[in-house]
C-alpha cells in the first residue's frame, strides 16, 4: 500500500526525542574551537537561521518517523536558502539547488519536508499567520508532486537535461508580482551574472606594491600567513600546492589542461554559511597569464552526512567525493571544476605555531563564485515567497527525477494526490513549532553559559 497521508504527516513526539542542543554540541567537537561561538551566534539570530544550521537535528527527527521506503539521492539540506542562481559551463544563468554538503541517499520525502518546513519557518518569520504559512508549504509540495508525475512520462535523457533558466524564473515570478518585486528579481539576476572571480577579486582582495593579497577581516576571513604567523610562507604555500595537486588528479584530463594555466598566489581561511561555520574552509586565489585572469577556488571540509547514521548506503572512501557525486547527479548543470581530495589536518589553526599535521581531512573543491546568487528570504512578500517556494519544489522534483527512483516516487505522490500536499503542509506547520522551541532552547543555553556565543564581526 505504501505510506499513508497520516503517516507522512507524523512529527516526532517529545518522548525519546534527542536533545537538539546536545546534537549541535556533538557536532561542535570536531569543529574549529575559535569559530564554534560564531556558529552559535548565527544560529541563535532567528528561528530561520537556527533551522538552516540544524540539519542534524532534523535528520534525527525524520529518522524517528514513518517513511516511504523509496530511496533516492537527496540534497540532504534542501531549505529555501540552498536554492539559487549560478552560471552553467555554457555561461547561461540557471536556477537550481546549490548546496550539497549533506547529500546522501534517503527517503525522497525527507528533502520535500526540509523544503516545505523552511517555507513555514521563513513565512512566520516574515509575519505570516499559520494558515498563510501552511498554504505556502502546500503549494511547494504541490509543485513537487506535479513535476514528479510529469517526469514519469519522460525519457531518462529528458529528465537528465530538465532545468529552469532565469528567463523562466522571471516569466513565472514577474508576471504574478508587482513592479517593484519584478525589479528586485532583475537586479538579483544582474548581480548574479557579475559574481565571478573578477568580482571576488575586488571584494576579497587588496592590491599593494607587493601585489595582490587576500584581505584580512577576522574572524570571517584570515589570510593563511596570519593564521600561522610563525610558519614560513614558503612552507604554507608548499602544503597547499600539495593539496591542489591531489585535487587536480580528480579532474578529467581536459580540465587539468585548464587548471594548469593557473598559479596559486595565496590562501585564506573563510567562514561560510550558518551550519558550516566551524568546519575547515579555505579560499585560494590563483592567477593566469601575466599574473592576471584571477580564479578563486574554495576548499571546503566534507564530513559524514547528517543522514548517514539513519540510512544504509555504500561507504565513501572520501566524503568530498560523496559531495561531488551528489551535486553532479542532482544538478542540471554543475561546476566543471568540482573535485575532491584528502589531506593532513593542521592540528592548530590559531595559536601561531609552526605548521604541524595530524590525521586526515576530506575536502571538496569548487569555484568560489561563478555567478552565484540567492534570493533574500527575510522580508520577502507572501506572494513572492509562495511563488519562490513553488519554483524550489519544481527544481527539487527535477533533481530527484534524474535518478532511477523517479517512477516509484511519481507513483507514490500520484496515489496520494492532494493528500500528499496537505500531509506535507501539516507536517511543516507542526515541525515549525518544534523548531521554534528548539531555537528557544539554543538561546537559553547561550544565556545560561552552557554554550558559547560570539558576534559575527570582531
Amino acid at each position: 500500500m505504501g505510506i499513508s497521508a497520516r503517516e507522512l504527516a507524523a512529527v516526532p513526539g517529545k518522548r525519546g526525542r534527542r536533545d537538539p542542543v546536545a546534537i549541535l554540541a556533538a557536532q561542535d567537537v570536531a569543529r574549529l574551537a575559535d569559530l564554534v561561538p560564531v556558529r552559535h551566534e548565527r544560529m541563535s539570530a532567528t528561528p530561520f537561521t537556527f533551522y538552516r544550521g540544524a540539519a542534524a537535528v532534523m535528520a534525527a527527527d525524520l529518522a524517528s518517523t514513518p517513511n516511504s521506503g523509496i530511496i533516492t539521492q537527496l540534497c540532504g539540506d534542501a531549505h529555501l536558502s540552498n536554492f539559487g542562481l549560478f552560471l552553467s559551463p555554457e555561461r547561461q544563468m540557471v536556477f537550481d539547488l546549490n548546496d550539497f554538503d549533506e547529500t546522501h541517499p534517503g527517503p525522497f520525502e525527507w528533502d520535500v519536508k526540509r523544503l516545505a518546513a523552511s517555507m513555514v519557518v521563513a513565512a512566520q518569520g516574515n509575519g505570516a499567520d499559520n494558515e498563510s504559512a501552511r498554504r505556502m508549504a502546500r503549494r511547494a509540495a504541490r509543485a513537487y508532486r506535479r513535476t514528479m508525475i510529469t517526469s514519469a512520462a519522460k525519457s531518462a535523457l529528458e529528465c537528465w537535461y530538465d532545468h529552469i533558466d532565469t528567463d523562466e524564473v522571471l516569466a513565472e515570478v514577474g508576471g504574478r508580482l508587482d513592479t517593484a518585486a519584478s525589479e528586485r528579481i532583475r537586479k538579483l539576476l544582474e548581480k548574479s551574472r557579475h559574481r565571478n572571480s573578477d568580482q571576488a577579486l575586488s571584494k576579497l582582495c587588496v592590491i599593494d606594491r607587493t601585489g595582490v593579497h587576500i584581505k584580512s577581516d577576522p574572524p570571517l576571513l584570515i589570510p593563511g600567513t596570519q593564521v600561522f604567523p610563525n610558519a614560513g610562507p614558503e612552507e604554507l604555500q608548499a602544503q597547499f600546492q600539495k593539496r591542489f595537486a591531489a585535487y587536480r588528479k580528480t579532474l578529467s584530463p581536459y580540465l587539468r589542461t585548464l587548471i594548469d594555466q593557473y598559479e596559486l598566489i595565496e590562501v585564506a581561511r573563510k567562514v561560510v554559511g550558518v551550519g558550516s561555520v566551524g568546519t575547515r574552509c579555505w579560499i585560494a586565489l590563483f592567477a593566469g597569464r601575466d599574473n592576471m585572469d584571477p580564479l578563486f577556488l574554495q576548499m571546503k571540509e566534507a564530513v559524514e552526512s547528517v543522514l548517514a547514521p539513519y540510512v544504509d548506503s555504500p561507504e565513501w572512501a572520501n566524503q568530498g567525493h560523496r559531495v561531488v557525486h551528489g551535486q553532479q547527479l542532482m544538478q542540471a548543470s554543475s561546476d566543471v571544476l568540482l573535485g575532491w581530495m584528502r589531506a593532513p589536518a593542521f592540528t592548530s589553526d590559531m595559536d601561531g605555531t609552526a605548521l604541524t599535521l595530524a590525521g586526515k581531512t576530506d575536502f571538496y573543491i569548487r569555484q568560489l563564485r561563478d555567478g552565484k546568487g540567492s534570493a533574500v528570504i527575510e522580508g520577502m512578500p507572501d506572494d513572492q515567497l509562495a511563488r519562490y517556494g513553488e519554483l524550489c519544489g519544481k527544481v527539487l522534483a527535477q533533481a530527484h527525477a534524474r535518478t532511477d527512483a523517479r517512477v516509484p516516487i511519481a507513483d507514490c505522490v500520484d496515489r496520494l494526490g492532494k493528500k500528499f500536499d496537505r500531509a506535507i503542509a501539516d507536517w511543516s506547520l507542526d515541525y515549525a513549532r518544534i523548531n521554534l522551541k528548539d531555537h528557544a532552547r539554543l538561546v537559553g543555553a547561550i544565556a545560561a553559559g552552557s554554550l558559547s556565543s560570539a558576534p559575527l564581526e570582531s
